[in-house]
């Protein structure tokens, strides 16, 4: 009996002592912005990009079978991270109705002889019909400028004009509109030049132009003298449009046929050649898309921040395929990593205040076309609503001219152009999270390139949407078959792609919504 009191009272000491032990409970470490920016790795945007940049994709040129390849793995992955669209029962595509126009067939006949498509002429537009007439009128370099006038006392009304490349230069050897050894962008570089000469002919009635410029025909014959097609967005069905001009690039055998100096004459003179024109071609409306998914912001839901990319490339030529790696392949993958670390947040209870949009536009290659049908047509979230445009073009490579600097750079483009706090706040996330250099070479107005003007941030920034435009400048591969995933730097990508999202976190998540200082009318 006094073994089994002395048992029981052991027992009621030991649950005595058992009953005062504490239970300490291991928390769990808040989680930040950084650990977030972290879940964006090289190693799953080279596996995405891998796929994105395959031969399977065809170039993803806009509204082929790639295409749509291309736009069915944008939906996949946000499915499978469940990430929402916006879009009525949850579709994803906004179709974008495009005009698809076929290689035309064009006769060209000057002072009774012809002249062959291609190899003495390419045609880049028109109207269907025959173009008659008796005469051309050579404008020399074709600019109206107030410190320089190709057109003073000519007129050119219903008439076919001739001019060349470049601008004048005076007698001291600067261009006389610049003032300087430098010539502009608006009169000389290849696209703005082509833009804005043609814009002033149209301006004074031509019905037909004729445009020399030997640096590039070699080059355009390549690109576009094969059978190609030309896009444009579907109109109003409603609305009236004007028979398209003819413009018309030529080569140096048929343009010294007309001038047989115009390589240093600039002296405007009516041509009394008889032209006759036969251009043909044929038109289908197709669709392109564009994918949209979104998280919707926790505080302030109907503010948006759109970050954007251009999901296609240029195709297939000559049985080469252009896989489009960096562009815009490495935007596209960046969007989707930085979509992934904002769900991740999401779920651990740390959704963004404002709504974030993840925007994949179709078309930028054809002229920005996806993302001026999102803002020009139909806006899937208001434009007034829009409080900043992040869009991502190139930013997995290097540039081969910048020689000096940090390797781990990013150029930015337009931070600065509406919204000085946009600005400022790019630079402050930047200098906190990841130290890149921020190179500007590329957002000065006078910058001979215009790719403030190229991507299609600029279709938002035109709405007085405050943008940024990440670029990692062009390369020997920019535009050609040789664009693989093998050569992007991934560390790089990595690195940009969490600038991006920290920023994009910062806009969505402050109080107030950045101010637009620098609007245009």
């Amino acid at each position: 009996m006094k073994k089994l009191f002395s048992l029981i009272a052991v027992t009621l000491l030991l649950v005595s002592c058992s009953s005062k032990k504490t239970t300490t409970t291991v928390e769990k470490p808040v989680k930040t912005v950084a650990d977030y920016a972290k879940t964006i790795t090289a190693k799953e945007l080279k596996e995405a990009l891998y796929i994105y940049a395959s031969d399977e994709y065809e170039g993803r040129d806009t509204g082929e079978p790639g295409q749509k390849k291309a736009v069915e793995f944008l939906k996949k992955h946000y499915v499978d991270l469940n990430i929402p669209s916006a879009l009525p029962n949850n579709q994803y595509f906004q179709e974008v109705p495009l005009e698809k126009t076929g290689s035309p067939v064009v006769n060209l006949k000057v002072n009774n002889k012809e002249y062959k498509s291609v190899s003495d002429f390419i045609s880049f537009s028109g109207s269907n019909g025959t173009l008659v007439s008796d005469e051309i009128v050579y404008v020399g370099y074709g600019i109206e400028d107030e410190k320089y006038s190709s057109y003073d006392g000519i007129d050119v009304k219903d008439k076919i004009v001739l001019y060349k490349n470049g601008e004048p230069k005076d007698k001291s050897g600067n261009y006389i509109i610049s003032g300087t050894e430098k010539s502009t962008g608006k009169w000389s570089n290849f696209r703005e030049e082509i833009r804005s000469k043609r814009e002033v002919a149209l301006k004074k009635g031509a019905k037909g132009i004729l445009y020399y410029n030997p640096d590039v025909y070699s080059r355009m014959a390549q690109r576009f003298g094969h059978s190609r097609a030309r896009l444009a967005l579907k109109e109003n069905e409603t609305k009236e449009t004007p028979d398209e001009v003819h413009f018309i690039l030529i080569n140096t055998g048929l343009a010294e046929a007309l001038i047989s100096d115009i390589s240093t004459n600039d002296k405007a003179a009516a041509i009394k050649v008889p032209v006759t024109l036969d251009y043909k071609t044929n038109k289908e409306d197709i669709f392109s898309e564009n994918v949209v998914a979104y998280i919707k912001g926790s505080e302030k839901p109907e503010e948006y921040i759109i970050i954007s990319a251009h999901l296609d490339h240029v195709g297939i030529t000559d049985g080469k395929i252009y896989n489009g790696a960096d562009d815009d392949g490495s935007g596209t993958v960046s969007i989707l990593e930085i979509a992934e670390a904002f769900k991740i947040a999401e779920k651990e209870g740390h959704a963004p205040k404002r709504s974030v949009v993840f925007l994949h536009v179709t078309g930028e290659e054809k002229g920005l076309l996806g993302s001026r049908y999102y803002t020009d047509m139909a806006p899937v979230f208001p434009l007034e609503n829009t409080v900043a445009n992040l869009n991502i073009d190139m930013i997995g490579r290097t540039d081969p001219k910048r020689t000096e600097g940090d390797r781990n750079y990013v150029y930015l483009i337009g931070s600065d152009k509406l919204s000085t706090e946009l600005h400022n706040i790019s630079e402050e996330v930047n200098k906190k999270y990841t130290n890149i250099e921020l190179d500007y070479k590329y957002n000065d107005e006078n910058d001979p390139n215009r790719f403030y003007y190229r991507s299609d941030h600029y279709n938002f920034a035109k709405n007085n949407i405050p943008v940024i435009f990440y670029f990692n400048g062009t390369h020997d591969d920019y535009h050609q078959h040789t664009d693989t995933p093998d050569k992007i730097e991934y560390d790089l990508l990595e690195n940009r792609s969490r600038l991006i999202f920290h920023t994009a976190w910062e806009l969505a998540n402050r109080d107030k919504r950045i101010v637009v200082d620098k609007a245009t009318e």
